[in-house]
């Protein structure tokens, strides 16, 4: 069976293949369009996994998404009853869907000479980030979590894993969420692009956690591992923020509301600089999000015991917070999906496609994460000999070594 999953219409828009239960490719989208996290189809990246196995459209089986429709309706339905949102954004989230193009059309329009005759298999969110980790990891039985900002309105998921099967046993549900409370004081630190949050990673340790009352103002954590969010300090659930984009950069609009300067004052803007008051701020929103992450784990090791832990999600890419969990935790084996973003959502999903139609891993664990394009010594030879001119033009030397020309 040959099976492609694809993480569409988000930011870090990829595809991978799986070809009779083991992966063959996986590559993000931005390494063709040359976009950091491209959001949008990932007709590139289907493109070169199909030709990476010498593959037609039509030899392909099932589609997999990592996202589903029909995910959290009841969820969805009441918020938008309650009254916390406004016209605005559920009038952008109709939009959006009514808007967007099928997969269907999408094939259609970008492999016109190739017919698909196979099916489209829709995966929730959270289980695609479960299943990336777990299913692709070298532990039989484990506990399982994906936390990040939001996907099929739910922020956070977790559970346990046995033979390859994965149970579900809670989620946390929009509009409270760890990853956007690190997305929102990432702005407030004046980092407004998508994906800056390393910068508060790499900012935290030259700072001290002086913040941590306030912190505990906006984030909360009970004994259960539940966070909640004080909502009056963000704007994420009332105003349309632009969470989903095709064929662009991603965009995010402000996500904390002006109650955040109550407690630590105005905002930095992108061109002042880093002073000690910065530094502080992000050591104390590295320690919230430890304490409420470790709390998650505790937890989750109290209901469920054992060594082994894998984890996934857009804040599964916190390398200190996980550079901890054997610290701070029970767990003594942990495995981190390589792409624990939602580019690796596609992965997830092409493994529970593949196993809701009977056909599950034949042994296979992820060990590293170099499944896209590769290029030889020769190639690059190549590219430097051609490109001499406009290398040379761009400042750049192209040195002789002996019979053949190198950078």
């Amino acid at each position: 069976m040959n099976i492609i999953g694809i993480n569409a219409f988000h930011g870090d828009s990829s595809a991978c293949i799986f070809v009779d239960g083991k992966m063959c490719a996986a590559v993000e989208e931005e390494r063709f369009k040359r976009i950091k996290h491209w959001a949008g189809f990932p007709s590139d990246s289907i493109e070169f996994c199909l030709k990476s196995q010498g593959l037609k459209l039509q030899d392909i089986d099932i589609i997999a998404i990592n996202s589903s429709p029909a995910a959290a309706r009841l969820k969805k339905l009441t918020f938008a009853l309650s009254g916390q949102a406004s016209p605005a954004l559920i009038k952008e989230k109709l939009l959006v869907r009514k808007n967007r193009k099928s997969i269907e059309q999408h094939l259609q329009e970008q492999f016109a000479d190739h017919r698909f005759s196979g099916r489209i298999e829709y995966v929730e969110h959270h289980l695609a980030h479960l299943a990336s980790a777990y299913n692709v990891s070298p532990f039989e039985t484990a506990s399982i979590i994906s936390v990040d900002g939001f996907g099929d309105f739910a922020s956070a998921a977790w559970g346990v894993g046995h033979n390859g099967s994965i149970e579900l046993q809670g989620r946390i549900y929009f509009p409270h969420s760890l990853g956007i409370f690190y997305q929102a004081m990432t702005q407030y630190l004046g980092f407004p692009h998508y994906g800056d949050e390393y910068k508060i990673m790499g900012l935290a340790p030259y700072g001290k956690p002086v913040f941590r009352d306030q912190m505990d103002q906006i984030l909360s954590v009970d004994r259960c591992g539940r966070f909640r969010l004080e909502l009056d300090f963000f704007q994420h659930h009332r105003k349309p923020i632009g969470y989903e984009w095709d064929n662009n950069a991603p965009q995010v609009s402000q996500l904390f509301s002006d109650r955040l300067y109550d407690l630590f004052g105005q905002p930095r803007k992108p061109e002042e600089p880093l002073e000690q008051h910065h530094r502080d701020i992000a050591r104390s929103v590295q320690d919230a999000y430890e304490r409420a992450f470790f709390t998650m784990l505790n937890a989750l090791h109290a209901a469920n015991g054992g060594d082994s832990l894998t984890i996934a999600g857009g804040c599964g890419m916190n390398s200190v917070a996980n550079g901890k969990v054997h610290l701070n935790t029970p767990y003594k084996n942990i495995y981190v999906q390589s792409a624990a973003g939602d580019a690796g959502g596609a992965i997830g999903a092409a493994i529970v496609a593949s196993q809701r139609s009977g056909n599950d891993l034949t042994d296979f664990t992820m060990g590293h994460s170099y499944w896209g394009p590769e290029f030889d010594d020769d190639l690059c030879r190549q590219s430097l000999v051609q490109h001499k001119a406009e290398l040379q033009a761009a400042g750049c030397e192209v040195a002789t070594d002996q019979s053949r020309e190198v950078l």
